[in-house]
Order: structure tokens, then C-alpha cells, then sequence
């Protein structure tokens, strides 16, 4: 923003011989220039708003929506596997991290693995790491990588059988007393996730990430400030420890069905 001292000259020229026309309290001149006064006025009021109005449109920052996900196009694998090659460094080629630390983006719906994205780069979700990821993808970019992930098929994980069975109670029944609903209602009850409601596939995922976040919605971390993001923090502030080792565990032994296969057998 800059000042231009030209445009200012005429209304401090007015304002100086409004000064000393009031001063020498010359009647003549006030019967005669009475009228013009207010335009006088107005013209050494003027600068007043023009200096005001730049800082009105200061740009501020647009409130999170899903309007990019109507600007773009289903994603395409085939340009996402070049642009998701960095990614892989910590997830796996395919999506397959071999670090219980970094999730497993195989067979993950698109939209989710995109709408993740553009949270991390609007700061929805904060991490280091992702953020110098995400900064220069684009919404279209974000996509392609999405649909690139979700072509990918996960790699099985191994459930601890002396947790079977509590994760299994709390994954499909819940337990209502305590206000903790059944897992699949949302997740359905092979994992597999409802990619039209926003809810991740959570088949075969890492069990040590699985408790990590699980932790964290305990904690009262939210992935966004949606309605769907509130979930999952009301839901885990009424598991305990052994509920959330149960489930972490349970989750990770869970094999969604290659229906493919069965699909081609005769």
C-alpha cells in the first residue's frame, strides 16, 4: 500500500484556508462561502476513508469447506503414482509403510486420503512433516495421489489373540453402558470404511498407529473442525487403555475380502 502526497494536496490547501477564514472571523467571506463550506468540509474529510480503506481488505483467511472437491476431477491413478512417489519414503511404494509409526494408505478411499491433505495444508490437522509435504500439491494434485493409494491392495496385518476378544466385542457390539458404539457401524464390520460418509478404511492398519490416534481423540485432538471430525473424539474419551490396546489390535488382524478373486474362479 502506498500514499501519493499529489492526491492529498487539494484537501489540505482546503483544510488550511478553512482554518484561517474561521479565524479572521470575516462575516463577508462567511455569507459568501457558506454555501461551499460542507463541500469544503466533505473535501478535507475525504482522505479520512481512503486511508481506512485499505485496512478493511486486508485479506484474511477463507473459512475450511469442501467447495475444492467440487472445483476438481476424480483423481487419476496413473498421474498419482508419479506425484505420490515422495510419499513413499514413509508409507510404502504401495501404500504398504513398513513403519508401525507412518499409516498404511493401501486400498484407503481417494476422498478421504485427499480431504487429509488439504487439511494438513489449511492447518486442520497439524504436522510438521506433512505440512512441507502438502504445501505445494495442488487440490487436483491431492486426488491423483488419493486414487493413486486407493488402486493399492494392504498388505494383512496379524492380531494378538489374547486381545481378540475384547477388541472384537467393542469393534461390533460397543458397549452401550459406557457410551461406546460399535466400531463397524461406521467403519463396517470388515474395515473397509464408507468413502461416501468420510469414515477411513481401517482393515489391516497398523496397530501401534491405530492406538496412537486412538490416544489422541482421547485426548481431545480433532482432525478438523467438520462434524464428522467431532466424532471420533466424543467416542474415545470413554475408552481406556485396554479398550484401546483391544481394538488397536483387533483392527489390524482384520482382512477385507478380495472379491476380485473370488470374482474369477470358476
Amino acid at each position: 500500500m502506498s500514499f501519493r502526497l499529489a492526491g492529498c494536496r487539494p484537501a489540505v490547501v482546503n483544510a488550511v484556508a478553512l482554518v484561517l477564514a474561521l479565524s479572521t472571523g470575516a462575516v463577508l467571506a462567511q455569507n459568501t462561502k457558506a454555501p461551499n463550506a460542507p463541500a469544503a468540509a466533505a473535501s478535507a474529510a475525504k482522505p479520512a476513508p481512503a486511508a481506512s480503506a485499505p485496512a478493511a481488505t486486508v485479506p484474511t483467511a477463507a473459512p475450511h469447506d469442501g467447495n475444492w472437491m467440487m472445483a476438481t476431477k476424480p483423481g487419476d491413478a496413473t498421474a498419482g503414482q508419479g506425484k505420490a512417489a515422495a510419499c513413499g519414503a514413509c508409507h510404502g511404494m504401495d501404500g504398504n509403510s513398513s513403519d508401525a509409526q507412518y499409516p498404511k494408505l493401501a486400498g484407503q478411499h481417494e476422498m478421504y486420503i485427499a480431504h487429509q491433505l488439504h487439511n494438513f495444508k489449511d492447518g486442520e490437522r497439524q504436522n510438521a512433516i506433512m505440512l512441507g509435504m502438502v504445501t505445494p500439491l495442488s487440490d487436483q494434485d491431492m486426488r491423483d495421489i488419493g486414487a493413486y493409494f486407493a488402486s493399492k491392495q494392504p498388505l494383512p496385518g496379524v492380531a494378538d489373540q489374547a486381545l481378540v476378544e475384547h477388541g472384537q466385542q467393542l469393534y461390533r457390539q460397543g458397549d452401550p453402558q459406557r457410551g461406546i458404539p460399535a466400531c463397524m457401524a461406521c467403519h463396517a464390520i470388515d474395515g473397509r470404511g464408507n468413502p461416501g460418509a468420510m469414515y477411513p478404511q481401517l482393515t489391516s492398519q497398523h496397530a501401534q498407529y491405530i492406538e496412537a490416534k486412538l490416544k489422541d481423540f482421547h485426548d481431545g485432538m480433532a482432525w478438523g473442525h467438520e462434524a464428522h471430525a467431532q466424532i471420533m473424539p466424543t467416542i474415545a474419551k470413554n475408552l481406556d487403555p485396554q479398550d484401546i490396546a483391544a481394538l488397536a489390535s483387533y483392527i489390524e488382524g482384520l482382512h477385507v475380502a478380495d472379491h476380485s478373486a473370488t470374482a474369477k474362479s470358476p
